[in-house]
């Protein structure tokens, strides 16, 4: 437990994942850490080859660490675990892949692509509970029963993705990564999908690590952010707090690049582009520091005194804003 007295379900702690091509080695995530609670939605977005991905298959075993610990209910896992360990994990972590056309098996019915799990891990007692589970399943994600004898080329992308959902669920998991599971699907189905997962957080207690990259989605999706740049976190906040006062310049270039409704405004947006080269990062070096309660930004001492300057400023903005 916290001070807060809210039960940390995943804690990663200096976590680092390398890939070794032809001899030359390449730190996909550095030193990256951050704590999940049981029954919050907690959001990593950064840009196309930042690393998200890399860190959510890293927590469910799909990517080797090079360092660090992940720690799942109080047990390292990324380690040498027991068959009946690594049985436990993977029942209890989930993932919804981004793409639902290639993550399920084309030549397979769909009622093998969800019952997979359970026949691995004998989740049923015979072939009649089997076949209920895979219905309920169905069921809950909005298909229906007779969908099951059916293949995924038969379906539309969104309806592939229930599929995908239908699947995690099946498991009866605790903890669901889901990486970048909207982004394959037509802007009209994404609030479908995650009114789905929404639901199934509130009556089952889900816990989610959401994988994005499109800020304006996950605002309304998670309680907490994480961003992260070139493997690295830059800035983690409540939800509310990051889109209120963004203190590090790659989330301000972040929200910046969300498009504004409104075309003058959209127009008269000023243009933030995060260099990370042009940072004086002399003296003591950057880290993630809490800069004001569960507000933490990577940054140093001389950095530190900046952004409380500019946090100020913006409290102080809202509030005539608030006045006016």
């Amino acid at each position: 437990m916290t001070e807060t007295n809210r039960e940390v379900l995943l804690d990663v702690k200096n976590l680092e994942v390398t890939f070794t091509n032809n001899r030359k080695k390449f730190r996909a995530v550095k030193d990256v850490s951050f704590q999940i609670y049981k029954g919050e939605t907690f959001a990593l977005v950064g840009e196309s080859g930042s690393g998200k991905t890399t860190i959510g298959r890293a927590i469910i075993g799909l990517n080797e660490t090079s360092d660090g610990d992940i720690i799942y209910k109080g047990k390292k896992i990324n380690c040498k675990l027991s068959k009946e360990e690594s049985k436990e994990m993977t029942r209890n972590i989930q993932m919804i892949f981004q793409d639902p056309a290639a993550s399920l098996n084309e030549r397979a019915t769909i009622s093998y692509c969800i019952a997979e799990g359970l026949d691995n891990y004998k989740l049923y007692k015979d072939e009649t509970e089997r076949q209920q589970k895979i219905d309920a399943a169905l069921e809950s994600v909005g298909l229906l029963p007779e969908h099951k004898s059916r293949y995924p080329h038969e379906f539309s992308g969104g309806q592939r993705q229930r599929v995908g959902v239908a699947r995690a669920m099946v498991m009866e998991p605790e903890f669901i990564v889901a990486d970048e599971p909207i982004s394959a699907l037509d802007v009209s189905i994404r609030a479908q999908v995650l009114n789905l997962m929404n639901k199934f957080k509130i009556e089952r207690g889900l816990t989610y690590l959401f994988i994005a990259h499109d800020l304006s989605v996950v605002r309304y999706f998670s309680d907490r952010i994480a961003v992260i740049n070139k493997g690295r976190i830059v800035e983690i906040a409540p939800t509310e707090d990051l889109f209120a006062y963004p203190l590090h310049p790659y989330t301000r270039s972040l929200l910046q690049s969300v498009p504004m409704p409104d075309p003058r405004i959209e127009k008269n947006k000023e243009l933030i582009v995060y260099d990370e080269s042009k940072r004086d990062l002399s003296g003591e070096k950057p880290k993630l520091r809490e800069i004001v309660k569960d507000h933490y930004v990577f940054m140093n001492d001389r950095e530190k005194a900046e952004y409380e300057v500019q946090l100020q400023k913006m409290i102080e903005e809202r509030k005539q804003l608030k006045v006016g």
